[in-house]
């Protein structure tokens, strides 16, 4: 018998198997657990700042201005929005604000001081942030293109693990994950920021 008789026996058993009674496989994922508030908070900024972004905490009252001197202490003079952002978060923001559209091409994106987005959902476990393209987050090219991303995350998003955190996705939505600011490292290990996406990432989690 041949290599090539082998593998396509190999597909035909499986063709076979694949018209049969779906087989039941179990899954013990973790799920359900929970922390109280500061516990999460704590464990989610101790994995943000090891990823070499930077992490806030303010209540809703303190938003507007912790942006605004976010932004200012970072220089920014023309901001992108997704056309869904709750405008009252840049009420103190002196800037020029820029909401993004379809019809914006991806390389102008380019031109922005940054971008502020919110945010779907996270997990303090990994310091994931989910942004599923939702009014409040925009479209993908938002948040890659421009250096700098600024997103806020509600406390109340905040899930202890992946588990958790998957269970507040819409699958058919499409999904952005984000661990810190890009990053990726040569043969050598020499690690270089903003190939990817933003060469910065602070995030501000109110609540």
């Amino acid at each position: 018998m041949s290599s090539k008789d082998v593998v396509m026996g190999r597909i035909r058993d499986a063709l076979t198997l694949s018209d049969s009674a779906p087989v039941e496989v179990a899954r013990r994922y973790r799920t359900g657990r929970t922390l109280p508030d500061d516990q999460r908070y704590e464990l989610f900024a101790d994995r943000v700042r090891d990823y070499r972004a930077t992490v806030h905490r303010h209540t809703s009252a303190e938003l507007a201005g912790a942006l605004s001197g976010i932004l200012t202490e970072l220089g920014v003079q023309s901001l992108g929005v997704p056309p869904g952002l709750d405008r009252s978060w840049l009420a103190e923001f002196d800037g020029r604000i820029v909401v993004d559209s379809p019809e914006v091409p991806a390389p102008d994106l380019g031109q922005l001081d940054g971008v502020l987005t919110g945010s779907a959902v996270s997990c303090a476990e990994t310091g994931t942030i989910f942004l599923d393209g939702s009014p409040d987050q925009g479209r993908r090219a938002l948040t890659l293109v421009p250096d700098l991303h600024v997103c806020v995350v509600g406390l109340d998003t905040l899930e202890v693990g992946v588990p958790e955190a998957l269970t507040r996705l819409v699958p058919e939505r499409p999904t952005t994950l984000i661990s810190g600011p890009s990053a990726t490292s040569d043969i050598e290990l020499e690690r270089v920021e903003g190939v990817h996406g933003p060469r910065t990432l602070v995030v501000v989690v109110v609540g």
